[in-house]
């Protein structure tokens, strides 16, 4: 008996309790909302075309764009939104390269088209600022210049606002491009590109939605978003002094203004796959100082006391605080099996675990492909990637790592803070350790 007591409250006890942390706080409301959303896509309702289409006003900031400006426009010109309803307004905010001749270029191609080209400070969030005091649609709709719309896009997000004027802003979906991803040579690089297609697709079509349910949308994309104009000018425009200004404006929208924003899951805007771990390092870094500077900024007396009312609460405690014990958790097993803990029993822990994120993911993976059912191409590539359900906890494990750091790197740098390339890092600390090793050599001598 004394022995059975040692084993399970000393021993597994132990254990259990931070075992449990990830399954009750992150994989126990995951199973709940995937099987939410699974019974919500059968309903989905119509949307009823108006008698009577708005104008639009589409923004496209612009910073040396040459290389990608003329496929962005193109995007919008084989749109199925009328051309004669479309302003697009290209911010350029200090390109020093050719993107003002890619313009004329386009203005040549696509003469239907009512495109303006405007200079602005440099900046994206004052690139946005300044063209929305010039748009004149009854929608201002932004998109990065780097991207491409799908063609039903822009009219999808028209008729979701027009059915719901309950509505003040929207994001779109956005997708890596599926025949970039394929047309990949390097198997690691084309690996991760997978996941993060895979991460993209569960994060927009299933993590989003289930957010907007209830108005509790964290951040619009700031690759493509939409407002109804006469909601945006009653906010405070995009703040230029954070990195995060598509998340300030959320919370500008959600919390201050109290208006309702949403994610349109059938709008989808293309990117380009991420193109190396240096550039996902850069990425995330600079989003987790984002996600933080914003909460900073307008949640000042968020209390453990809310965990179970306010959603802001859970969301940081899921994304940032719990980064640091389940980090330092992993070295932490370790020590524990020097204490007498059985290394079988740690393992068997983790592979449950690493199971029920598995569980997790193939839930999801069913809610997007419900979801992509007006997409047939890109439902078929998706549905290609049911392996990726196995490997995502690996992916993100690894960028929770890349988070932790962020948000170490925030505490130390300032808002203009541009993270280094993992490559970089890494190289600085091998020879931080090749250092200390020489000194030790030398000390011994």
């Amino acid at each position: 008996m004394t022995y059975w007591l040692e084993l399970t409250l000393f021993k597994m006890g132990f254990w259990i309790t931070w075992t449990l942390i990830p399954v009750i706080v992150e994989i126990i409301p995951a199973f709940i909302s995937s099987i939410w959303l699974m019974f919500h896509t059968w309903y989905l309702a119509k949307l009823t075309p108006p008698t009577k289409l708005p104008m639009i006003s589409l923004i496209v900031p612009i910073y040396n764009s040459d290389e990608t400006l003329f496929t962005c426009i193109w995007s919008i010109a084989r749109s199925t939104y009328p051309k004669n309803l479309i302003q697009i307004i290209l911010a350029d905010n200090q390109s020093v390269d050719d993107s003002f001749g890619v313009y004329t270029r386009a203005q040549e191609r696509f003469q239907d088209l009512n495109i303006q080209y405007l200079r602005t400070e440099k900046g994206k969030a004052k690139a946005l600022n300044a063209a929305i005091y010039g748009s004149i649609g009854t929608y201002v709709i932004n998109i990065d210049s780097d991207g491409a719309l799908e063609k039903n896009a822009l009219m999808n997000m028209v008729l979701r606002f027009e059915n719901n004027p309950q509505i003040d802003a929207m994001t779109g979906t956005i997708l890596p491009r599926s025949q970039m991803i394929k047309d990949q040579r390097s198997f690691w690089l084309r690996l991760l590109q997978h996941n993060e297609y895979f991460e993209y697709a569960q994060a927009f079509l299933s993590g989003r939605t289930i957010e907007s349910r209830r108005n509790q949308l964290f951040t619009m994309s700031g690759a493509f978003s939409a407002f109804r104009k006469s909601s945006l000018l009653t906010t405070f425009l995009y703040d230029t002094e954070t990195i995060g200004e598509d998340t300030d404006m959320t919370f500008q929208l959600r919390d201050r203004l109290k208006s309702r924003v949403v994610i349109c899951s059938d709008a989808i805007f293309y990117i380009e796959p991420i193109p190396s771990l240096d550039s996902l390092y850069m990425q995330r870094q600079r989003w987790q100082r984002g996600e933080l500077e914003v909460v900073r900024e307008h949640n000042k007396n968020l209390s453990l006391k809310s965990f179970f009312t306010n959603f802001l609460v859970r969301r940081m405690m899921i994304d940032h605080t719990f980064l640091f014990p389940k980090m330092i958790w992993i070295f932490a097993s370790l020590v524990l099996v020097f204490w007498g803990y059985s290394w079988q029993m740690l393992l068997i822990s983790y592979v449950i675990i690493y199971f029920l994120y598995v569980m997790v993911g193939g839930l999801n993976y069913i809610c997007v492909l419900l979801l992509l059912k007006p997409f047939a191409a890109e439902r078929r590539f998706f549905r290609s990637l049911w392996w990726a359900a196995w490997t995502l906890p690996i992916y993100n494990f690894i960028c929770s790592w890349i988070r932790l750091i962020g948000t170490l790197n925030s505490i130390t740098k300032n808002s203009s803070w541009n993270s280094t390339p993992f490559s970089t890092e890494k190289q600085k600390v091998r020879q931080v350790i090749f250092k200390d090793l020489k000194n030790v050599r030398n000390r011994k001598k």
